[in-house]
């Protein structure tokens, strides 16, 4: 089933494990048990660690338990781990071998004092390219929680449960019969959940922590904050970047070919580079953080972190950027999941052969519907505008789609359902004002970006879209507070812009520390 190439590679990936990790699989006899059993055979001939074990207990559809030194992991697998998921399986391996990307001491104390027992099940698509960021996270947990067991669900070979649980898109996570979450999720979001849900151990209760002091603070891990970062380490300054996910929006970017001198790269490989490059700094890398407050000293800003942690530092740097922005109206967030999604790429296969809506006339919002238009039975393209404002060669393409509806001058009102999934979407001609219902399964959110600046608010002044307001210096109105990138009011919205920013925004800081001395 697996390539020589890819064998040879994980070959050189499981190389240096030193545990015994197995694959427990249940006996079953769905059509799929075989391909299940070729795969985990395939893996476990790249080491000598790995091997395949037959259970006796048999099991409706196809699963398996990650093992090691004989001893169960709390992660399952429930389908056959392939597309995006292989990598799953190779990060479930690594990580339970103490091997790979893990969050450090302060994250683990955070999952080891939640609540248990924790038993969450992900639905996911082999197809979609956020589900293993979900799935990855909490097997994590998984492994640090003595009580936390996770499954990852192919949706495609657990029709009866999808139907049953009214889920419509990707990852999706329940406990028993109770929903968690829906859609893309950082480690450190899924985290805050899980907190939210189930509480913490009383005995684990956060004690204030002695402050750590910070020449310099950038909180957000994209390009502006990555590269704020680099030059502030670089100038000899003691830097800490604050991050809920390194990469930030970058993470959600596939193609990209107007970075200069990069002719084509791809967003997780960009946000991987630029982790790369802030590994080589003696930088205070604080992945999976969220910053509760401000505390403005005058000469030293606070940071209270949520968990307890709590930094000092003489420069802030906002570098937070932005995400999808919502329509804002009445079942938008209720039909979450269940009808209302933000990404074609990963939800798009749940409507085909259905109808959906996509509101939004810019080219995220014109791409998007022609990628549905070959999926789904047909398209609604829904624009505020009186003419949309994608390129000309994209509303070119998308005029020669026989199943596509665009309509113009169209205010979304309401997105309808019948208390379980989306049934349709309501607007206002904003000609005639007369109001329409359009009869539909599905809606696609398409209307671009909104800045982070909620944590900013209140701390430095924004304007009326939310953006931190700067000086031509990266400078806010607030002394030693400075922001970069997509959450300030710098035009144009580019990573390659944002690069540069967070560097002046670092070099501005630098030199007001100078100029004070």
């Amino acid at each position: 089933m697996l390539d020589p190439d890819i064998k040879a590679q994980l070959q050189t990936h499981f190389a240096s494990l030193a545990a015994n990790i197995s694959f427990a699989v249940f006996a079953s006899d769905h059509e799929k048990q075989s391909e299940l059993k070729e795969l985990l055979g395939d893996v476990a001939s790249c080491s000598d660690k790995l091997r395949v074990t037959e259970l006796t207990e048999t099991v409706q559809g196809i699963q398996f338990d990650l093992h090691k030194n004989g001893r169960p992991t709390g992660i399952r697998f429930r389908g056959v781990p392939g597309g995006h998921e292989f990598t799953s399986l190779v990060v479930a391996i690594l990580n339970s071998d103490g091997k790979g990307k893990l969050p450090d001491a302060g994250i683990v104390r955070r999952v080891k004092a939640l609540q248990g027992p924790v038993r969450l099940r992900t639905y996911v698509s082999l197809s979609c390219t956020n589900c293993p960021d979900v799935v990855q996270a909490l097997n994590q947990m998984a492994l640090m929680h003595d009580d936390f067991h996770h499954a990852m669900v192919d949706g495609g070979l657990a029709e009866q449960e999808i139907e049953r649980l009214g889920i419509q898109g990707v990852p999706t996570v329940f406990a028993g019969e109770t929903l968690v979450h829906v859609g893309k999720g950082t480690f450190a979001e899924l985290l805050e959940v899980l907190e939210g849900k189930l509480g913490r151990q009383p005995a684990s209760d956060s004690v204030e922590q002695e402050a750590q002091i910070y020449d310099v603070v950038v909180v957000g891990g994209g390009p502006a904050g990555s590269s704020a970062a680099i030059y502030s380490a670089r100038k000899g300054l003691k830097t800490a970047l604050v991050a809920l996910r390194l990469g930030g929006q970058v993470q959600e970017t596939l193609g990209i070919e107007n970075l200069i001198s990069v002719p084509y790269t791809e967003g997780r490989q960009l946000a991987a580079d630029l982790e790369k490059h802030l590994r080589r700094y003696a930088i205070d890398v604080l992945e999976n953080r969220k910053v509760e407050a401000i505390i403005n000293h005058g000469k030293q800003k606070e940071l209270r972190l949520q968990g307890g942690e709590v930094l000092q530092t003489a420069a802030l740097i906002f570098a937070t950027g932005a995400k999808w922005r919502e329509l804002g109206i009445p079942g938008e967030k209720e039909y979450l999941g269940r009808g209302v999604a933000f990404c074609p790429h990963c939800d798009g296969p749940f409507y085909k052969g259905k109808r959906v809506a996509v509101v939004g006339g810019g080219n995220s919002g014109v791409e998007a519907a022609i990628d549905l238009a070959g999926i789904c039975s047909h398209v609604t393209l829904m624009e505020y505008a009186d003419k949309l404002k994608a390129d000309d060669v994209l509303v070119r393409n998308l005029g020669t789609l026989p199943n596509v509806t665009v309509l113009t001058s169209a205010r979304t009102t309401d997105v309808l359902g019948d208390g379980q999934n989306v049934s349709g979407i309501r607007y206002q001609d904003r000609t005639s004002e007369k109001m329409h219902d359009v009869a539909l399964d599905g809606v696609f959110v398409q209307i671009g970006l909104s800045p982070n600046s909620a944590l900013a608010k209140g701390v430095v002044e924004t304007n009326r879209m939310g953006e931190i307001v700067i000086d031509q210096h990266c400078r806010t109105n607030v002394p030693g507070i400075y922001a970069a990138g997509d959450v300030s009011s710098i035009p144009f919205k580019q990573i390659v812009i944002a690069m540069g920013e967070g560097a002046k925004a670092a070099l501005t800081a630098f030199e007001d520390r100078i100029r004070a001395e």
